[in-house]
């Protein structure tokens, strides 16, 4: 099926075309058992890998389309993001690095001058791309509309993921909100616990545009209108996962990933627009002069349950949907998940904007166990002493680059997917007084292990190579054979191995 896909439907169809997504025809409960079974499938063997994947990118199983989900009416499609192929499937590319490309060709039209021109050239390129998103008068998603003693959320098979969670959580929405006395609207990924048949927690952490588009609400004594998409394209549903960088706008970067317009539609009882192709669509709003609701625990990306807090309750005013909807979830948990595949594709994606900030750079990685914020793995091409920790710095000075726990440096001629590698150049090459770099600052909300919310320690380990003026000791070559040798001995290699 031709890319770009219009809505989640074409999606699904291609993964089952390219024998990526499984069927369970069994009845199958979304109270923790869909759960169960997907996170089997999530730490399963890829079906389908390239020569030389890593190990941590050959995982995923295959996506999933729970046809019986007990009790209920709706399917639940799950995992459908979740493997190295079917991201890059959902994206239109054999690999998220092509996006990439296409991003580096866009920056070398037109050589910005300076660094503040360099931040704020993607944003306009993109516009120039032509792709905004355009509005329609009618909608799949509006095929049925429900209001006042109609809206029941529990008519979806919303999952409860893990046994100590304080309820169902809609975990894949497209939470779509517009800045107070704006036009300017975000659409992010927030989890949404359900309180009732027409209630929801709205979990924006602080660092959220959702939840400043709130706190201007709060100052300005009003409500925010809030609609929330369950099920869209594939390319609208990554763009929304996406910490974006400031002044992109998601549903302009999907258009982009598209190479086609998103289409909207307004909705029926407030001015947003959310995408017209979407399952399912939640509209209300929240009130910031409401207190806020205890919402939680949730078993979360981290491995552990992040605890109770307070956050803004979410008011389901009407709801619409497709004739014979499907919902869309996902599950978070011990990695790898589907998570870290969408993480992976916006780490490879947006790599030349970073490497715009810090030239040296060459390579990014965020290993599955470092839940993103826990780990980082750069690569340089290191010329003068310190250089590595003026990356550390610049890194941790980058958006949500600023939570990262960890960073590691290597060189250039190490690749940073070769987690094996890595760990020997780090515990090789570095001096724990000398490489090791300390700093203090933002931590994200789910990092369990500050010692206090929101602020916390950092360390970076300079693993490179020492050279004059880090050290005074002539530093070893490393072993390595000859490539002569190395293409000679290929042939009879590869028959030994078979004769094993």
């Amino acid at each position: 099926m031709p890319f770009p896909f219009s809505d989640l439907r074409e999606f699904i169809s291609a993964l089952e075309a390219a024998g990526e997504i499984t069927r369970v025809s069994e009845p199958v409960s979304p109270h923790l058992e869909i759960t169960e079974l997907t996170d089997r499938m999530s730490k399963a063997p890829a079906t389908q890998t390239s020569p030389g994947t890593p190990g941590f990118l050959a995982t995923g199983g295959s996506a999933l389309m729970f046809e019986h989900a007990q009790g209920h009416e709706a399917p639940v499609a799950i995992n459908l993001f979740g493997s190295l192929t079917r991201i890059s499937l959902a994206l239109g590319v054999a690999h998220p690095n092509a996006v990439a490309e296409r991003i580096s060709e866009m920056l070398e039209l037109k050589p910005p001058q300076g660094l503040r021109e360099k931040v704020a050239l993607l944003p306009r390129l993109l516009e120039a791309a032509n792709f905004p998103p355009r509005t329609v008068k009618s909608a799949p998603c509006q095929e049925v509309v429900l209001q006042g003693d109609e809206v029941d959320l529990s008519q979806f098979p919303i999952l409860t993921c893990w046994p100590g969670d304080g309820g169902p959580y809609i975990t894949f929405p497209l939470v779509i909100t517009r800045e107070p006395g704006t036009e300017r609207a975000n659409m992010g990924v927030y989890r949404m616990q359900v309180f009732s048949r027409n209630e929801t927690g709205m979990h924006w952490h602080v660092h959220k545009d959702g939840a400043r588009h709130f706190e201007v609400a709060k100052m300005r004594g009003e409500r925010l209108a809030v609609s929330v998409a369950i099920g869209a394209d594939p390319a609208t549903c990554y763009a929304a996962s996406a910490p974006l960088p400031g002044g992109i706008d998601e549903l302009l970067f999907a258009g982009f990933l598209r190479g086609k317009p998103v289409d909207l539609v307004k909705c029926k009882t407030n001015d947003l627009l959310v995408p017209a192709a979407a399952e399912i669509v939640l509209e209300g709003y929240v009130d910031p002069a409401e207190p806020l609701r205890p919402e939680g625990p949730f078993g979360d990306h981290t491995g552990y349950y992040s605890p109770v807090d307070g956050y803004p309750v979410f008011h389901v005013e009407c709801i619409t949907h497709r004739r014979d909807p499907i919902y869309h979830a996902t599950i978070v948990g011990k990695p790898p998940q589907e998570d870290y595949y969408l993480g992976y594709a916006t780490t490879r994606i947006f790599l030349p904007l970073m490497k715009l900030m810090l030239p040296e750079l060459v390579d990014i990685c965020c290993p599955p166990e470092g839940v993103f914020h826990n780990c980082v793995i750069v690569s340089i091409a290191k010329r003068y002493p310190g250089q590595a920790r003026r990356v550390m710095a610049g890194l941790w000075g980058m958006g949500q680059m600023s939570f990262a726990r960890s960073i590691i440096v290597v060189d250039e001629d190490v690749s940073v997917e070769d987690l094996s590698e890595v760990a020997f150049q780090a515990f090789s090459n570095t001096d724990p007084r000398r490489d090791l770099m300390f700093f203090e600052g933002p931590t994200d909300v789910l990092d369990h292990a500050a010692p206090q919310p929101f602020f916390g320690s950092k360390v970076g380990i300079d693993a490179t190579r020492k050279i004059a003026g880090e050290s005074t000791r002539e530093w070893p070559d490393e072993i390595k054979m000859t490539d002569e040798v190395k293409r000679k001995m290929d042939d009879l290699w590869e028959r030994l191995v078979l004769s094993l």
